[in-house]
């Protein structure tokens, strides 16, 4: 009988922390409002009301094993918002980087925009498809490009330690067709010439990116000319005159991909339509924000799985510091729960009120460790190699309210299990062995 109940119990607990992982935070002030309802209008309900109040009282008496529940969860509340900052930092940078109105056109199955290869007759009829917006010239807002990998020195380094940025030669719509870029420093890269333009964030990776300054890309010298800012990730890139940079890595006429602003974000399928429909062209296009936002899926889904991971082992820890402490404290408040049990208190109550001592502590972890991870790593600094790139993406770590109440929601489940079969022990226990220990 003993083995069918904890059966039933182990398999309670994993239906309640299913349905837990995937509740929203309404479902949850729902749920804490009909217990608060129930604590204050049921006779049951007052009674766990009454053995919480004197549990949560003592606290302050067992600050030591207290302590351990609450520093064990906001350590794994800490380190599981932070890591999930990471790819949610990561994501969003690519996110911001397209928009509906703009379009990467490459060649046909290429997964990225280092794989594609556009040859000049490819790209002088993708730039002459309907659909594209025309300058006060009548010239079409696209810009044919071609993407690079180029090593410089690493900022900060002693060793000449090298790493990789994405050198990207534009054309002369570039600008038109990114207006979020902005130069913050010096001025744009004159064509012909070999000149760079440097985004702020590499510029603030790699040594030598400041306006003014010579680098040698290759057995080649550059002169950078300027700095700018875009808010996405092309801010982790460098430019330069797409005929300069081809002709300097041997790639002649040819481009990886052609970016382009459309007349209208409405008539996106009408381009492709027309794109696909062209037998001369092997080419597949996509809105810019629908494929960086691809680029980010599987990058974002492994930082999540190492986060995730690293979370619940760290969790096993504190679930276990948990149990013991818990039990301790059921231990020495055998002959008091006794007691009530033998004056007329039910088992109910005295689950609800150990648990909510439990999940009290295990909340108060929780909140520590969210606030102590915004104030650290929002908006902390970081770099990683890019999916579909050949460089390091520069980007910002995001505390969401979504990712603290993903660390609250796991404080509360380390609680739920560490303070409930304790509590199920103590309501289980007869009265009279109760009586005995003490």
């Amino acid at each position: 009988m003993n083995f069918l109940r904890n059966l039933l119990l182990v398999v309670i607990v994993v239906v309640v922390m299913a349905v837990w992982v995937m509740l929203p935070w309404p479902g949850a002030a729902a749920l804490a409002v009909l217990l608060t309802a129930w604590l204050l209008l049921t006779r049951r309900g007052g009674q766990a009301r009454s053995v919480a109040s004197v549990g949560i009282s003592t606290l302050t008496q067992r600050l030591g094993s207290s302590a351990v529940i609450v520093v064990g969860i906001a350590g794994v509340v800490g380190v599981l918002v932070a890591l999930l900052a990471m790819a949610e930092g990561y994501a969003e940078t690519l996110r911001k980087t397209g928009s509906e109105d703009t379009v990467i056109v490459m060649r046909g199955a290429s997964a990225s925009e280092v794989m594609s290869g556009l040859d000049r007759d490819a790209i002088v009829q993708i730039s002459q498809t309907p659909g594209i917006a025309r300058d006060a010239k009548g010239e079409p807002l696209a810009s044919a490009e071609v993407v690079v990998a180029a090593n410089l020195p690493v900022m900060g380094t002693t060793t000449d330690e090298e790493g990789s940025v994405q050198l990207r030669g534009v054309g002369d719509q570039a600008f038109a067709v990114r207006p979020q870029v902005k130069i913050i420093d010096g001025r744009k890269f004159q064509p012909g010439l070999r000149e760079l333009l440097v985004g702020k964030g590499a510029a603030k990776q790699f040594a030598g990116l400041s306006a003014g300054k010579q680098i040698r890309l290759g057995s080649q010298t550059w002169t950078v000319a300027g700095v700018f800012a875009s808010g996405d990730a092309m801010e982790s890139e460098i430019w330069g005159d797409a005929a300069v940079v081809a002709d300097t890595y041997g790639r002649g006429t040819s481009r990886n991909s052609v970016n382009a602003k459309l007349a209208d974000a409405k008539g996106f399928s009408a381009f492709k339509t027309a794109i696909d429909a062209n037998p001369q062209l092997k080419a597949e296009t996509s809105t810019t924000i629908d494929y960086f936002s691809k680029q980010s899926e599987k990058m974002t889904q492994v930082i999540r799985a190492i986060g995730i991971t690293v979370g619940v082992i760290m969790a096993i820890g504190a679930m276990f510091g948990a149990l013991n402490t818990m039990f301790a404290a059921v231990a020495a408040r055998a002959r008091e729960i006794a007691t009530l049990r033998a004056i007329g208190f039910a088992g109910l109550p005295v689950v609800v009120a150990v648990m909510l001592e439990t999940m009290l502590l295990a909340l108060i972890g929780g909140l520590i460790g969210g606030i102590a991870a915004y104030l650290i790593f929002n908006g902390y600094g970081a770099s990683t190699m890019a999916a579909g790139s050949v460089g390091k993406l520069s980007f910002e770590l995001r505390v969401s309210p979504e990712l603290l109440w993903t660390g609250v929601k796991w404080a509360l489940a380390i609680g739920f299990i560490g303070g409930l079969f304790p509590a199920v022990r103590a309501a289980r226990l007869p009265v009279t062995t109760a009586l005995r220990e003490l």
